[in-house]
């Protein structure tokens, strides 16, 4: 049971509020912030990003737009994001580089976990908007791990033919799901923004000569014809729910790669 507001006067800080409504493209407060945990999950650190409470990270100078708090992955699930990363990573031989890209960046939360967790790591972060882009900039310039983000679509990652083929790639899918959730049919994986179906056919043809894993966040419940069709796009697959909020309504991750297919046979 929620714990009653503090102050009945002012707005109800949920998602509606934050990410299609006044506070979409405003940036947030401290309070604001820890409103929209409190109000939405009855929790005023609900949104902790790099290891941070809300007080922390806005002292670090850290700042979110409405929109970016709610789309953003907290650190429980990006830091278990990370360390399944990681443990795939591990069966890589020892001393391989990974470039870590995350083609749709936002607050970039998730690429700073799994940069945290899988050794020899580098990171590389893409972002359209010039708001999230600033912010986001900004923030990841006061971090313990280098990200270069920039600012700009993803697919111009394909012109980029200068990555060792030794090196492996982690790719993190996460594009906007638009309207690809249903909560009956569950999450269309050809129906995201891009669809990752797409995301992962391209990769794929860029790359066919490197280590490719694809870390793709999804939700507890899946449609099944996208389902099939996605793992025909990849060599393994491993899908992994996570308990951190009511049954049918997690997240999760589902890990795939490209050219490793030998390393987990023999791991």
């Amino acid at each position: 049971m929620k714990e009653p507001r503090q102050d009945p006067h002012q707005p109800l800080h949920d998602r509606a509020l934050l990410l299609h409504g006044q506070k979409r493209n405003k940036v947030l407060t401290l309070e604001e912030a820890q409103r929209y945990g409190s109000d939405s999950f009855s929790d005023p650190d609900y949104v902790r990003l790099y290891g941070m409470t809300p007080q922390q990270w806005y002292a670090r100078g850290i700042r979110l737009l409405g929109r970016t708090a709610v789309e953003c992955t907290r650190d429980p699930l990006a830091d278990r994001i990370g360390r399944d990363v990681a443990a795939v990573a591990a069966s890589l031989p020892p001393e391989t580089r990974c470039l870590v890209v995350d083609p749709f960046a936002g607050s970039c939360n998730t690429l700073y976990w799994i940069l945290r967790h899988v050794p020899l790591s580098r990171g590389i972060a893409f972002e359209i908007d010039p708001k999230v882009y600033e912010l986001t900039r900004r923030n990841v310039g006061a971090l313990d791990r280098t990200i270069d983000l920039i600012h700009g679509d993803y697919e111009s990652m394909s012109d980029k033919d200068d990555l060792p083929r030794d090196d492996a790639i982690i790719i993190f899918v996460a594009p906007p799901w638009g309207t690809a959730l249903d909560e009956v049919a569950g999450l269309d994986l050809r129906r995201t923004e891009p669809p990752i179906t797409e995301i992962i056919a391209r990769i794929g043809q860029t790359y066919p000569e490197h280590r490719v894993l694809f870390a793709i966040q999804v939700y507890e419940k899946l449609n099944a014809d996208s389902l099939t069709e996605l793992h025909a796009k990849l060599d393994w697959w491993m899908l992994k729910i996570y308990d951190l909020n009511v049954v049918g309504r997690n997240h999760g991750i589902l890990l795939g790669t490209k050219g490793w297919n030998e390393l987990l046979r023999a791991a």
